[in-house]
């Protein structure tokens, strides 16, 4: 594990991280994103929307690429996958590659997403899935993981990905797991969490390694989950999530800094909960917390919708004030328009200040 002086020094070379969690407009799902079919005109489509977000300032998104994908169709993948990192530095952008995800529904449903092919969506529904893997379930969303089989193949996976590019400068920081145990999961992926790491720091890549504390029912670090907790203390560089509010986000941040590592908030924006671009994004500026926003052009994947659970918990333990005038995600509409021109506005004024700051 990296010190943290070491931590500390490759964060200071880097300029302000900020970007957002990217998917093109015209994908469905991340099966649509990764898979064969209709990739040239997906890629197209990144490639004109990662054009507007350098021109708004981000160098950096977040992407999650597609185990069933790689499992399927394993040289194609690895070579639309060298190929989505290649357009985006075009653009002057790096990528945070993340593998594990525990935001996962119950297993029935899972199965229904593994086929390649033409991919569906509903129109009106956060995810573009009626079922989506953010409502509320009864018991444990189903992992992949889960199975012994197939998670040695994950294993592998993680292994060949990382160590095809452990020094490559398209690859800015190694996210291994998105949200541990969520899905009401518990500890269920804490023994793949692991073995991630373990596998990483075998590869030893020139990048940090880093998975989210993201399930904050209070600002404690002790109060996390088992797994959450094992990120943070196996973690180079500190990242979280939270859509709470600017005051929660500062709780959060005093908290995190106890641990003497540089920080990245890699999920944020859910403007009906009041998390928004006109508070956080100055935040982070000034804090100097890389940042990566939920979405980017709103599309297929519908992520201005409200997740599920908002419209399951509504009337019950939905937060009396959320908004829901406001998109949740995203920054700009499928005509390339902001979603709010103030918002473009500001991110702009600040990652200009950013970079005169680095300058410096």
């Amino acid at each position: 594990m990296w010190s943290k002086e070491k931590a500390r020094a490759w964060y200071n070379s880097q300029p302000w991280i900020r970007g957002c969690n990217y998917m093109s407009a015209d994908c469905a799902n991340r099966v649509d994103q990764w898979q064969e079919l209709g990739f040239e005109e997906k890629l197209a489509t990144a490639d004109k929307e990662l054009a507007l977000a350098a021109e708004l300032g981000f160098n950096s998104i977040r992407i999650i690429p597609e185990f069933i994908v790689w499992k399927k169709d394993h040289d194609g993948f690895m070579e639309r996958f060298d190929r989505y990192l290649e357009t985006a530095r075009k653009h002057g952008i790096s990528c945070m590659v993340v593998f594990g995800n525990d935001c996962m529904p119950p297993k029935e449903e899972l199965l229904k997403r593994l086929e390649l092919g033409p991919q569906s969506y509903a129109l009106g529904y956060h995810g573009g899935r009626v079922v989506s893997q953010h409502g509320v379930f009864v018991g444990a969303g189903y992992s992949l993981l889960d199975e012994p089989e197939l998670a040695l193949e994950h294993y592998e996976w993680v292994r060949e990905i990382i160590t095809k590019y452990k020094d490559d400068e398209r690859v800015i920081v190694w996210d291994l797991f998105n949200e541990p145990s969520n899905s009401s999961r518990g500890n269920m992926s804490l023994p793949n969490l692991k073995k991630f790491f373990e596998i990483a720091r075998e590869i030893n890549p020139v990048q940090p390694l880093t998975t989210a504390a993201w399930n904050w029912k209070s600002a404690d670090i002790s109060a996390l989950s088992e797994c959450e907790r094992f990120a943070l203390e196996n973690s180079d560089i500190i990242s979280y999530h939270n859509y709470a509010s600017y005051e929660y986000n500062v709780e959060i941040i005093a908290e995190l800094k106890k641990l003497g590592r540089p920080i990245l908030c890699t999920e944020w924006l859910a403007r009906c909960f009041h998390n928004d671009v006109k508070e956080m994004f100055p935040l982070f500026f000034l804090e100097k917390i890389g940042c990566y926003n939920w979405g980017f052009v709103a599309g297929k994947y519908q992520t201005y919708e409200p997740p599920n659970y908002v419209w399951d918990t509504y009337g019950k333990s939905l937060p009396a004030d959320f908004d829901f005038t406001k998109w949740f995600h995203d920054l700009y509409r499928p005509s390339l328009h902001p979603y709010d021109p103030k918002e473009v506005e500001l991110i702009k004024k600040f990652c200009k200040l950013a970079d005169g700051r680095n300058s410096e």
